[in-house]
């Protein structure tokens, strides 16, 4: 679909744009579209409580439903308390293992639509597309699903044979591709856009209502080479919106550690520069050790990439690895064997440095490392260990990296190790890039003078509306992983709470929200081709 770049006649707003296309944008929009859960008479929660909450107006909606007081007790995996009440609804008690049938129906309510627009640089997906490359596998456990197609459902529709409950990255992207296709969502999505400013429009004299302007280029395919291959060019466009939803995620840029060498070539930032490397040929048992420097699950698939070519792995990172807040510690062992495995790699085989001469000859009651040691790696493990060639640094920062491939670790005591390697990846996390809002969105943050992040400083947002807090007026919202829900599982929650806080706004009568008067300008506009605003073009 085409944007075309014509200015908006006075009067003519779309009710809401969301920038990014990847599984919050798309839950959203199939909420925005006329799906609507209610309460199914026939299946109960196996929460009495909930149940009983929702049993008190069984024919409202959960649209319409007050939020806040559903949320009321519920505790889970997310500190979102809307989410925890999604995902309590969408998969009960799945956090044991148990597939009970979610008491939730869905009804096609298309008088309930809100015309809306999401703007995506590729196909619906979002950074799922970018992993499509990935060898590894994915526990599905429905936790990667949306609402209304059952993933499970879809892989076995898809395959002729699986032999078990398991997606590589690339079919997730499929799934999600194809399941707006499947809700007929498709003229709502353009793809190929890339959002330049979001800025704060004023009412004008003519009495038109505050509201936001969106910019931005969308790619188009142009003529047709001799080759087969087309020339692309980017086209402006113009977009005025009572509502806009930051729904971008956070992959967009590689976090750094900011150290001495970072930038020397062997040095990697991404999961797909390991790929390519070993697509390459140019790791195998014979290679010096890899180090991965991260401790959540994208550092977890490179030890495993590694370990699957049986290359020595060196794995730093600044948590102990019974810390709470670690990943691993979080995942049931049951839905993430690969994962599990990492973590017991990561407990059973820690770097034990040798003593220092100078500490042998105290007693080792009184004994303290010296801040200016410098040792070998060593390990606890015996040779016939279950993990060879594996070595784990945990509460261990990188100081430097040096242009002989040597890396400096340095532990909380302040004892440092040299170890030799083929590549470092560094795989901290990602920021996002919200270049397109002052100062790349810092003012957003639940601390205003730090970048945004997924776990450090998300987008700050009221908990039950996910509205931002900090933003230059009403009407901007934030999901996903910019609020802190990197699992698809979760950040459909944030999908419920902005749904829900439009629905609230429409039959309170506003028509930032999407009124009825709006929403049928908006519909004949998209049916009449002449018109002169900003239309999609199918």
């Amino acid at each position: 679909m085409a944007l075309h770049d014509k200015e908006i006649l006075p009067g003519e707003i779309l009710p809401v744009v969301i920038i990014g296309n990847g599984p919050s944008g798309i839950c959203l929009s199939y909420l925005l579209s006329g799906y609507t859960p209610y309460l199914s008479a026939e299946v109960s929660h196996p929460n009495p409580l909930l149940h009983s909450k929702l049993g008190e107006q069984p024919l409202l909606s959960l649209l319409e439903q007050d939020l806040e007081y559903l949320c009321e007790g519920l505790e889970g995996r997310s500190s979102n308390p809307v989410a925890v009440l999604f995902d309590s609804l969408l998969l009960p008690d799945s956090d044991f293992g148990l597939d009970h049938t979610s008491p939730l129906e869905w009804r096609y309510e298309p008088e309930r639509a809100v015309p809306h627009l999401v703007l995506g640089k590729g196909p619906p997906g979002g950074a799922w597309h970018a992993m499509e490359g990935s060898m590894l596998t994915l526990s599905l456990a429905n936790w990667m699903e949306l609402p209304g197609l059952k993933l499970k459902d879809w892989m076995r529709d898809k395959r002729r044979n699986v032999r078990n409950d398991r997606a590589t990255p690339a079919e997730i992207a499929s799934y999600y591709q194809h399941y707006v296709s499947q809700m007929s969502l498709e003229q709502s999505f353009a793809c190929g856009t890339t959002v330049t400013s979001v800025t704060r429009q004023q009412s004008n004299k003519d009495g038109s209502p505050p509201c936001w302007r969106v910019t931005g280029l969308q790619r188009r395919e142009g003529e047709e080479l001799g080759d087969g291959s087309a020339v692309s060019d980017e086209v402006p466009f113009s977009l005025l919106a009572h509502n806009v939803v930051l729904a971008t995620g956070t992959h967009d840029i590689p976090a750094r550690l900011g150290v001495e060498g970072e930038s020397l070539p062997f040095v990697c930032h991404s999961f797909w520069e390991l790929e390519a490397a070993i697509s390459r040929g140019e790791l195998d048992q014979s290679s010096d050790p890899v180090l991965v420097v991260g401790a959540g699950l994208t550092a977890a698939d490179a030890v495993l990439a590694a370990h699957h070519l049986n290359t020595p792995v060196y794995h730093a990172f600044r948590r102990s690895v019974n810390d709470p807040g670690l990943i691993f510690n979080q995942l049931p062992k049951l839905l993430y064997p690969e994962y599990h495995k990492v973590h017991q790699m990561m407990t059973q085989q820690q770097h034990h440095p040798s003593p220092q001469p100078q500490e042998l000859a105290q007693n080792s009651q009184h004994r303290s490392p010296s801040s200016n040691s410098s040792s070998s790696p060593s390990s606890s493990s015996s040779p016939s260990s279950s993990y060879p060639g594996y070595l784990s640094f945990p509460r261990h920062r990188v100081v430097a990296f040096r242009p002989d491939r040597k890396c400096i670790l340095e532990s909380e005591s302040g004892r440092r190790t040299a170890v030799q390697v083929s590549k470092a990846l560094v795989l901290i996390g990602a920021h996002p890039n919200l270049s397109f809002l002052d100062d790349n969105g810092r003012p957003l943050g639940v601390n205003p003078e730090e970048p945004i992040t997924c776990r450090r400083n998300p987008v700050e947002v009221d908990p039950f509306t996910n509205e931002v807090v900090a933003a230059d007026g009403p009407g901007m919202y934030a999901m996903g992983p910019l609020v802190g829900e990197n699992f698809v599982r979760f950040l459909k929650g944030g999908a419920l709470a902005i749904a829900s806080d439009l629905a609230k706004r429409r039959r309170e009568g506003r028509g930032d929200a999407g009124g009825d008067s709006t929403s049928d300008r908006w519909i004949d506009r998209q049916v009449t081709a002449e018109a002169e605003v900003c239309v999609l073009d199918s």
